[in-house]
């Protein structure tokens, strides 16, 4: 058994290159799917679920729960109210906020959509078996609380710029 995962040398023994590999294979027929049939981005497909799941929610709470930043969450929930799939619900007593709803046309969309979702899913985890799969929801589970505390943790003396892109230089370490 190899522990390369624990202990790198090259990209592919990335932990978060590795889940990027299944994410990007495992995802492409969702994709097709949802962009091909229904019009939709994965992104604004994540917004619905999180509104099925979870009910009407203000725009920076939604852009927290689908871990998106909140100008692409904005572009999203506007390319989702032009296509009549979610309704901005203003606050009573304060015009300018609103929380993000589904219409009946989003709720109808996610009650066809997420079946198809879910057996693509269950289609790729059909390469285990189920105690596998019980132990990998725990892993899952583990690796992603630990990764939230080094998230709190780490690195923290330097923001993230996705706006410079590649076009920083790459500053030697003191």
């Amino acid at each position: 058994m190899t522990l390369s995962l624990r202990h790198p040398r090259s990209l592919d023994d990335l932990l978060n290159y590795r889940l990027l590999q299944l994410h990007a294979l495992s995802g492409a027929p969702v994709i097709r799917l949802l962009e091909g049939r229904y019009g939709i981005a994965r992104r604004e497909w994540r917004l619905i679920g999180l509104l099925a799941a979870r009910g009407e929610l203000s725009p920076s709470a939604l852009a927290d729960e689908a871990q998106l930043d909140r100008p692409r969450t904005s572009r999203a929930i506007g390319a989702l109210v032009a296509k009549g799939l979610l309704a901005r619900v203003p606050l009573p007593g304060d015009a300018r906020q609103a929380r993000v709803a589904l219409t009946a046309a989003g709720r109808q969309l996610h009650d066809e959509l997420f079946p198809q979702v879910a057996a693509i899913n269950q289609a790729v985890l059909q390469a285990v078996d189920d105690r596998a799969i019980g132990q990998l929801d725990q892993l899952l589970t583990a690796l992603t609380a630990r990764a939230r505390t080094l998230n709190a943790e780490l690195v923290q003396d330097v923001r993230a710029d996705r706006r410079a892109g590649g076009s920083r230089r790459v500053r030697p370490q003191r």
